[in-house]
């Protein structure tokens, strides 16, 4: 599990240093620390029980929507959105099976609430019609995941689970910043490390 988290930083570093760069590093580097993440999680024993499980489909659903997300056309963006949504909705099946207290659920569901409909607000000049309600569901769905972490943590006490969940959240801010807001490689340079920092940490998370 080290040495393919070890691998898997060193194609992230590659990956941002291409998307500065702007040459096709990128191709090879992110299906590649996306694979490690993977990687990680059947090491440490994913299959074994239900949360990681759970925990190692939102995985490789991520993995398919990172590899979508090499493209620069619509197509390629609504389907790396319906992907991560996808990730998202097993991220938080992924934490109900591992426990959750349900008051911490719907208090932290109220604040992830209002600070997505901030986000949408923020967002909604710039999105086409047509990505208007992915965009929506895409917010509500990961405000839920953040709000199901929040719920584990107050009852099992892993850490991690929240800000892996809080990193792969502020990640997609970066990712929608550069779509629909201000484009730009300096949204992948922080965007890309807080995102695979996040699944590796999610990964690292089935070893209980």
């Amino acid at each position: 599990m080290t040495a393919l988290t070890v691998v898997g930083a060193v194609a992230v570093v590659a990956l941002v240093w291409s998307e500065r760069a702007g040459n096709t590093v990128r191709l090879a580097a992110k299906p590649l620390a996306s694979l490690c993440f993977i990687g990680v999680a059947l090491a440490g024993g994913a299959a074994d029980t239900a949360y990681g499980r759970w925990v190692l489909v939102a995985l490789v659903f991520s993995a398919i929507g990172d590899v979508a997300l090499l493209g620069r056309s619509s197509a390629t963006f609504l389907i790396g959105l319906s992907s991560f949504l996808l990730g998202h909705v097993a991220y938080s099946v992924a934490f109900v099976a591992r426990g959750a207290d349900l008051l911490a659920i719907f208090i932290s569901a109220l604040v992830t609430a209002v600070l997505a409909l901030a986000v949408v607000r923020w967002l909604w000049p710039n999105v086409p019609d047509e990505m208007r309600a992915p965009v929506v569901a895409y917010a509500v769905v990961i405000s839920a995941m953040v709000a199901c972490a929040f719920g584990t943590v107050v009852r099992e006490g892993d850490g991690r689970i929240l800000a892996a969940a809080i990193g792969f959240y502020f990640s997609d801010l970066a990712v929608a910043r550069d779509r629909f807001v201000a484009p730009g490689p300096i949204n992948r340079v922080w965007g890309l490390p807080l995102y695979y920092a996040a699944q590796f940490l999610f990964a690292w998370t089935v070893i209980v």
